[in-house]
């Protein structure tokens, strides 16, 4: 639902994606509107920028991690096996 807050979007609607926005995984138009709201809103713009700062902490804190190579071919693996249950198995209209 488009609110009626700066960029055509709610408070709301802003907030439920700011990760999205700050991953850059919006369209064009999306992250226009977003940062028009930023822009026009205060306490989005606060509340962004602690989301901002969350993300950056996560990153510097996490960054290194590295998963086990163990790990990484079990879940390629259970992937393997949900694509092909998918593939075959059969849809039927309610």
């Amino acid at each position: 639902m488009t609110g009626f807050g700066p960029g055509g979007m709610d408070c709301e609607e802003v907030l439920a994606d700011v990760y999205l926005y700050l991953d850059d995984e919006t369209d064009g138009d999306v992250r226009q509107r977003i940062r028009l709201h930023l822009d026009g809103c205060a306490p989005c713009l606060r509340q962004f920028g602690l989301e901002q700062d969350v993300k950056v902490l996560v990153a510097r804190s996490c960054g290194g991690d590295v998963a086990p190579s163990s790990l990484k071919a079990r879940i390629r693996i259970r992937l393997q096996q949900a694509a092909n249950d998918a593939s075959h198995r059969e849809y039927r209209a309610e």
